[in-house]
């Protein structure tokens, strides 16, 4: 007995001591550097399990922000990764090319969205995360349309409430209101916003939605390169989703007045949304697409901006004669071979079944929550769930009260959402939804069960 206690001093001690260390010394993201927030230590993590170092295990309702789709520390992926590494972690990608990058590209061109109608988007650009994405992609519709000789477009048009990153163009398309970074907004490049779609998805079309567009690229399309938008669903800014219609007026209203049209699939790719790609749910392809996030599910960062022929040429056949973008890290050879193999590893498990199960299970076990007297809506898609609350969260108070009993969820603003890895049992997706309900139940002295 005095032996399991002095084991479990030693790992308090541990413990104890990367909390004061991180305490002093680590800034967190979107947290003071003199936070009090309670942190967690975390020991290991394995299937849907995170396993903190005072021993608690909680059940993983975030899939480490979108990415962690097959869960945590796969077989296969440590495989792959390990036999990977046996051969290189890292070769710069100026003058070279690999095995890791080319059998990436070609599970990529087998399962982007592909429309008979469209270019098809069949030329990728690998980069570090999904800011530098989004960067990349704004950079091509800038090349592209200086390069046609438009040299006055060099803005960008989107949708309020929505988010595409940290970086610095990538913010200047956040909405600058509601969003995380208004305190740069006297920096930032000005940017258009337009209103968020009234119509809701499955909702019946509103055709004035999309007058808002139409009347800003009717004035000023000889300003905008390109409109960026996160196709459906819409993260950060607001776990919001529309409808798909918006996007297909869109398209034609870009094709009429040549806009660039940029889709951020960086957190819907990889079927979190209950389709491969958001983009499937229309009938259209943008002219750049933008993935991250879930493409090495959640083993390393890695990105990719994917365009069409036409684009690609006309930036290479402009002034520069080149894409001009460079990361040092780009295509990582660990990160590309881990990324085929995630591809591989949704396409071989029935992916679309489980979604559907898993759509299903949230939309029937969240519904209760739609009867609290703080929560202003509920909403489900794919493996999605959201509790929009009527008031922002108390994130010091919820955080604790969610790990007591066994769950990882991060709320933020007026949200409390899930997404779990794709990997999630029923019974362990009960236990998640049942112990959030019962939070909020306790915190806001709901009554009902």
């Amino acid at each position: 007995m005095l032996c399991k206690a002095n084991n479990i001093c030693k790992l308090n001690m541990i413990e104890n001591e990367l909390l004061a260390i991180d305490h002093q010394h680590i800034w967190h993201p979107y947290a003071t550097i003199y936070s009090d927030m309670p942190m967690y230590a975390v020991e290991k993590a394995n299937g849907v399990m995170i396993q903190l170092k005072n021993g608690k295990q909680l059940i993983d309702g975030m899939s480490s922000w979108w990415a962690a789709l097959h869960g945590y520390n796969h077989p296969q992926l440590n495989q792959v990764a390990q036999a990977q590494l046996a051969k290189m972690s890292h070769i710069m990608f100026g003058g070279f090319t690999h095995d890791a990058a080319g059998e990436l590209t070609q599970r990529l061109l087998k399962i982007l969205p592909k429309n008979p109608n469209y270019p098809a988007l069949d030329k990728i650009f690998f980069a570090d995360s999904g800011s530098v994405a989004v960067e990349v992609a704004m950079k091509m519709a800038v090349q592209y349309q200086h390069a046609k000789g438009e040299k006055t477009r060099h803005k960008f048009a989107t949708i309020r409430s929505g988010y595409h990153g940290d970086t610095w163009h990538a913010m200047s398309v956040c909405d600058p209101v509601t969003g995380m970074h208004g305190l740069f907004a006297n920096s930032l490049p000005l940017q258009y916003f337009l209103p968020q779609p009234k119509t809701a998805f499955n909702e019946i079309w509103d055709e004035t939605d999309i007058q808002p567009l139409a009347d800003l690229l009717s004035e000023k399309h000889s300003e905008i390169a390109g409109l960026i938008l996160e196709p459906v669903v819409q993260g950060a800014g607001g776990m919001y989703f529309y409808s798909p219609t918006y996007l297909e007026r869109a398209r034609e209203l870009c094709d009429q007045y040549g806009v660039v049209l940029i889709f951020d699939e960086i957190a819907t790719g990889f079927g979190r949304t209950g389709k491969l790609f958001a983009t499937e749910y229309t009938q259209i392809l943008p002219d750049i697409i933008c993935l991250g996030k879930a493409l090495t599910g959640g083993y390393l960062t890695l990105s990719a901006t994917i365009t069409t022929e036409h684009i690609a040429q006309t930036i290479c056949q402009g002034e520069a004669r080149c894409f001009m973008h460079g990361p040092t890290f780009m295509a990582n050879p660990l990160a590309c071979a881990i990324a085929s193999a995630s591809i591989d590893l949704l396409l071989a498990n029935d992916w679309q079944t489980k979604i559907q199960q898993i759509e299903q299970q949230l939309s029937r076990e969240l519904a209760p929550a739609a009867d609290f007297a703080s929560v202003q809506q509920v909403r489900v898609l794919g493996a999605i769930g959201v509790i929009e609350m009527k008031q922002p969260v108390d994130l010091a108070k919820l955080q604790p009260k969610l790990v007591e009993k066994g769950i990882w969820v991060r709320p933020f603003g007026r949200l409390v959402y899930i997404m779990p890895p794709f990997i999630i049992s029923s019974s362990q997706l009960s236990q998640l939804t049942s112990a959030l309900l019962d939070t909020l139940r306790e915190i806001y002295h709901e009554s009902g069960h």
